[in-house]
């Protein structure tokens, strides 16, 4: 039985599409071969040095192929051809002005899926944000999975009606591309409305495109909860100590901005859940000496265990610095301190708005997401409904 190539899109950014490519990956490898498995990332805009399998030239790839290759150890396939176009900035301008020609694009990914293609069994397409996105430069996701023959999984957020409203609009898409629709998956559900969105999700779909439901993800907080090296991509600094838990997670929710005495911090310091991220000012050098000496008294007695709290100090750039007898305290002590030039409104409002990507520096999280979302996928419709023969 052979299979059209599997393209997932998504109805807008941060649904989770990525997660889900990783899931259905992982389970295609327990399904087929692993040389008989194929990824691509058609059209990419993030992207990451590598260096290619049979020259070892050093080429840009987008972020997901390079997390989706080393993750699963996809060593039959080259990077050269997973990733043809990306778009880095002035792209568009340069495709605007007729810098760069349409059909160059269109024959960098062709070349490309033949060539992985050739050997493989099935083909799995990652694309970029919702499936109008590359638009304007003609490479959108509807337009790329009908130039490659490949039927299309929509991943949207968990919900009912807004969530069906934005289907909708992705699917007037696909179809005015002639692109067939395999499925959907509803990603990030409430639990408590997890059983209620899964029964009128599917009832919805079927009844209005006749189309299955081929997951429905409950909720999981931690694959929200940014690492201390999210935070310094972020913003754009580096941990001044503690560098060994840059991996290390934390919850929004356990956010905590210090304006009270240092009686009151140590207090809260000891009744908080022990991972909390604090943030300070620059200023608060009795704050900070705290912070320290509450870290170094939990080394000592082992019965409370070791305090896994971080440390954010905040200070406008040019106007507050951090002064440098602190800094050379920081340095002996092994206590995360990350050193933000904001001031702690604006470095506490970057934290909540943000959205942490999976990437391959966080292999524990790419794993706990794969291992979430894996069982809650329906392989075997999938796999039915995009069957060739």
């Amino acid at each position: 039985m052979t299979h059209r190539a599997i393209f997932v899109a998504a109805t807008k950014q941060h649904v989770g599409k990525t997660t889900v490519s990783l899931a259905v990956t992982s389970g295609l490898l327990k399904r087929f071969s692993k040389s008989g498995v194929g990824f691509i990332k058609p059209v990419g805009q993030q992207h990451v040095p590598v260096k290619t399998s049979q020259s070892a030239e050093t080429i840009r790839v987008d972020k997901d192929v390079c997390l989706v290759k080393e993750h699963f150890k996809l060593d039959h396939l080259d990077y050269e051809y997973m990733s043809p176009v990306i778009i880095p900035r002035g792209y568009t301008k340069d495709y605007i002005d007729g810098k760069i020609e349409h059909e160059l694009q269109v024959q960098r990914i062709q070349n490309a899926y033949e060539h992985l293609s050739v050997n493989t069994d099935i083909m799995l397409c990652e694309g970029t944000g919702h499936v109008a996105v590359g638009s304007v430069v003609n490479l959108n996701n509807a337009q790329v999975a009908a130039m490659l023959n490949a039927d299309m999984v929509l991943v949207a957020n968990g919900g009912l009606g807004s969530a069906f409203d934005e289907l909708e609009l992705n699917r007037m898409h696909c179809q005015a591309h002639g692109v067939r629709i395999a499925g959907v998956v509803i990603n990030k559900v409430l639990p408590e409305k997890y059983d209620q969105t899964k029964h009128y999700m599917t009832k919805a779909l079927r009844q209005y495109w006749d189309v299955p439901l081929l997951g429905c993800v409950p909720d999981r907080p931690f694959l929200g909860c940014p690492a201390l090296a999210d935070l310094e991509r972020l913003f754009k600094c580096q941990l001044l100590s503690g560098s060994q838990y840059r991996m290390r997670h934390y919850s929004v929710q356990d956010t905590n901005l210090v304006t009270t005495s240092l009686h009151k911090f140590l207090e809260n310091l000891r009744k908080k859940p022990t991972r909390t991220l604090y943030f300070c000012h620059c200023t608060r050098h009795d704050i900070i000496l705290g912070f320290f000496g509450e870290y170094q008294r939990r080394l000592r007695e082992t019965k409370e265990g070791r305090m896994e709290a971080a440390l954010i100090v905040c200070g406008r750039k040019q106007k507050y610095e951090l002064d440098n007898e602190i800094r050379e305290m920081i340095n002996i002590i092994d206590a995360p301190v990350l050193h933000v030039e904001l001031s702690t409104h604006e470095a506490i409002e970057k934290v909540h708005n943000f959205t942490p990507k999976l990437n391959i520096d966080d292999a524990h999280r790419a794993s706990k997401a794969i291992e979430h979302y894996e069982p809650y996928i329906d392989f075997d419709t999938l796999l039915e409904r995009t069957s060739s023969g």
